[in-house]
C-alpha cells in the first residue's frame, strides 16, 4: 500500500464511472475500476464500492489530498446531474464519503482536451490530411452515451486553458435530403433535435429507425452495437447506410467545431464508438462533410483530424487538471 500523497480521480459518463489514484508529487495515475452506472442506483453507491476497492486492493493508504471527477453534463451547479443518467451528487457528498476537502469537479470532454498535449503519437490515428498547427486551439469531439465537445488552447510559457461547453446540444442541421428525412422523423418524435439525437449510441439507433421509415423497410436491430456490427457485412444495406450518416454528420459537427474555435491545433475525435469503427469511418464522407464549408473549405483542409484510441484520455484530463 503506497504512503506517498494521492488524490482520486474519476471519468463519469452516462454508461462507466471510470476511477484512479493520482500520484500528487508525478501526476502519474493508476486504475482502479470501472463501474457500469446501470449497477448503481445512486452515486453514493458507487462511491462506496470504489473505497472498499481501494482499500482491498491495497493501493493507497489514509485520506485522499484531492479529487477531481470529470462529468458528463454541466459541472458548475451545486447539485451536478448528468444528461444521460438518473445519477445526481454533490461536492459535500463526495467530500463525506472519501475524506477529501478539495473537490474539483469538470466536464467529462474538459478533461479530454486537457489530455491531448500527453498523447503519444501512436495514441492516434489521422483521418485525411492537414497538419496540427503548434501552437493552436484544439477541439475534442466525441460520441459515447453523448455528444461531448470541448476545447483547448494552448499559449507559450502559460498553462493551458480548456473551454467546456455543450456544443453536442446545438441544432441538427441536415446537408442531403435523407437527411431532412431524418430529421423530419426526429423531430415528430422529440420535437427539438440536437447533433446527440443522431452523434452517440441511441443516435445511432435513432438514425437506422429513421432510414427504416424513409426506406420502407423493417428496423429489425435494435442496438447501436448490432447495427454496427451488421453494417461491417456486406449483407446489410441499411445498417451500413446508418453509420455512412452517422459519420457523415459527425463530420459536419466536426467541421463546425472547427470553425467556431479556429482549431487549427486538429480536431480530435474521442469516446467509446468511433475507435471501433475505424473502416467504416474511412469508407464514409466524414472527411468530405469536415471540408464541406464553402468558402472555408481551403481553410479547414490545412486541419487535421484525429481519433483518438487511448483507452482513458478522461482519467489522463483529470490528473493533468488536478497538478495545472
Amino acid at each position: 500500500m503506497t504512503s506517498v500523497r494521492w488524490n482520486i480521480v474519476g471519468d463519469i459518463g452516462g454508461t462507466n464511472a471510470r476511477f484512479a489514484i493520482n500520484d500528487t508529487a508525478t501526476g502519474d495515475y493508476r486504475s482502479v475500476a470501472n463501474y457500469k452506472v446501470a449497477d448503481y442506483p445512486d452515486f453514493s453507491d458507487v462511491l462506496r464500492h470504489l473505497k472498499d476497492d481501494i482499500n482491498e486492493m491495497g493501493l493507497a493508504s489514509g485520506t485522499p489530498a484531492k479529487a477531481c471527477f470529470a462529468v458528463a453534463g454541466p459541472p458548475h451547479m451545486d447539485i451536478v446531474s448528468f444528461t444521460n443518467s438518473s445519477w445526481r451528487f454533490t461536492r459535500e457528498l463526495i467530500s463525506e464519503q472519501t475524506g477529501v476537502e478539495a473537490v474539483h469537479i469538470i466536464n467529462d470532454f474538459a478533461a479530454v482536451a486537457r489530455s491531448i498535449p500527453a498523447l503519444a503519437a501512436n495514441d492516434l490515428v489521422q483521418i485525411g490530411g492537414g497538419q496540427r498547427a503548434q501552437p493552436g486551439p484544439k477541439v475534442a469531439l466525441g460520441a459515447g452515451t453523448g455528444l461531448g465537445v470541448g476545447a483547448l488552447l494552448e499559449c507559450a510559457h502559460q498553462r493551458p486553458v480548456v473551454i467546456t461547453g455543450e456544443g453536442g446540444h446545438v441544432d441538427f442541421a441536415p446537408v442531403t435530403d435523407v437527411e431532412a428525412a431524418v430529421l423530419q422523423t426526429l423531430r415528430s418524435r422529440y420535437g427539438r433535435v440536437s447533433v446527440e439525437r443522431l452523434c452517440c449510441g441511441e443516435g445511432i439507433v435513432n438514425i437506422y429507425q429513421a432510414l427504416a421509415d424513409f426506406r420502407g423497410q423493417s428496423a429489425t436491430l435494435t442496438t447501436a452495437a448490432d447495427i454496427g456490427a451488421a453494417a461491417q457485412t456486406a449483407t446489410n444495406p441499411l445498417a451500413r447506410e446508418t453509420m455512412a450518416m452517422f459519420f457523415a454528420v459527425l463530420g459536419a459537427s466536426a467541421g463546425n467545431a472547427a470553425l467556431t474555435f479556429g482549431a487549427i491545433g486538429g480536431v480530435y475525435i474521442a469516446g467509446g464508438i468511433v475507435p471501433r469503427y475505424l473502416d467504416l469511418l474511412r469508407q464514409s464522407d466524414f472527411r468530405a462533410r469536415f471540408l464541406a464549408k464553402g468558402r472555408f473549405a481551403d481553410y479547414l483542409s490545412a486541419i487535421p483530424t484525429y481519433v483518438i484510441t487511448h483507452q482513458a484520455t478522461g482519467l489522463l484530463g483529470a490528473s493533468l487538471t488536478l497538478h495545472d
